[in-house]
């Protein structure tokens, strides 16, 4: 009797948890399709820190072992399953996945990709999933952001934070306070269009913040470090402020008086993309209007660099080394 030969394709995986070492380049079995899924060859992954968390077995939900990291690929679907509507082979798309990103291969359900426009290039559509939809979301969805308002963005050189002070600017935002770690990364901030920069590492930034808003404070602050940040951030808030967390970077976890809030209005609100992802139409509305933005030049993406697939550990570490700036991307 004849067998069917297993098809196979280069992956990055790890078996254990630890750190950039545990990832190995290696040859894993191609993933196969339902009925309703599309098989997409990767031309582009986006790296991020839940990957890095992933791998040290601290993400917010268990990571099952052995396991191949990425949650962002861009790519040309190449096959669909006999019930897809939504794609034919041949379309140029990125998407959002669960896991298994960093891999020449990798399979999604129709509904979850976006199409890619023709200006677009796979490497700036993969900056788009996670730290685009963060952006876009943490600002209109949870920060309900109104024209003329100030903005606080935290570590705006980075990935989500570069694009939400476009962002903010794209909604109307009336002031942009953007922090970093140092002169560099703050001047790249002003180059995407903040109109204050405050080194973060300084003694008394959060009073500088009072001081630059006349002592009201900020209509939306975007906090993902934790911790002391999270305090001091809190103190920036104007009354009916809103305080979006979608991060804890430093792994410090803070303690929140709920009177705090109570005398002045102020709100703490909490972000998870995969609860958007929930709700198809809004996941989907946002990414077409996110690339609808870089086509049309209004928003720009920081590619921080480019890498191959076998250089994932390498990646990781530079990243979790905070000396990036923007968006790393692996290439097959």
């Amino acid at each position: 009797m004849e067998t069917t030969k297993v098809k196979t394709m280069k992956a990055i995986q790890f078996e254990k948890h630890g750190g950039p070492e545990v990832l190995k380049f290696t040859d894993v079995e191609q993933p196969e399709i339902g009925h309703h899924d599309v098989l997409v060859k990767v031309k582009a992954i986006g790296v991020n820190y839940a990957d890095t968390a992933r791998r040290e077995g601290k993400y917010v939900v268990p990571t099952q072992l052995p396991f191949i990291p990425g949650a962002e690929i861009a790519g040309e679907i190449v096959a669909v399953g006999k019930d897809v509507t939504r794609f034919k082979p041949g379309a140029r798309v990125v998407s959002l996945i669960e896991s298994g990103g960093y891999a020449e291969y990798a399979k999604v359900h129709e509904m979850v990709p976006a199409p890619i426009p023709d200006g677009v290039t796979f490497t700036d559509a993969v900056a788009l999933p996670l730290q685009g939809q963060t952006a876009y979301h943490i600002l209109k969805t949870m920060g309900r952001l109104e024209k003329g308002e100030t903005v606080l963005v935290h570590a705006a050189a980075g990935g989500v934070g570069a694009i939400s002070v476009q962002l903010a600017k794209i909604f109307g935002a009336g002031k942009i306070i953007a922090t970093a770690s140092s002169d560099e990364k703050l001047a790249h901030a002003k180059e995407m269009g903040a109109d204050h920069l405050i080194n973060y590492t300084e003694e008394g930034w959060e009073l500088k913040i009072r001081e630059l808003t006349g002592g009201k404070g900020v209509d939306v602050a975007l906090e993902m470090v934790g911790g002391d940040i999270f305090n001091k951030t809190l103190k920036c808030l104007a009354p009916f402020g809103r305080l979006v967390i979608f991060g804890a970077a430093s792994g410090e976890h803070a303690a929140l008086n709920p009177g705090q809030l109570m005398r002045r209005n102020q709100s703490v609100i909490g972000f998870f993309l995969p609860q958007i992802m929930k709700n198809m139409e809004l996941y989907q509305r946002s990414f077409e209007e996110l690339l609808k933005f870089i086509d049309e030049g209004k928003l720009q993406l920081t590619i921080g660099g480019t890498y191959q697939l076998e250089d994932a550990a390498e990646v990781h570490r530079l990243l979790q080394g905070r000396k990036t700036m923007g968006k790393l991307v692996l290439h097959p």
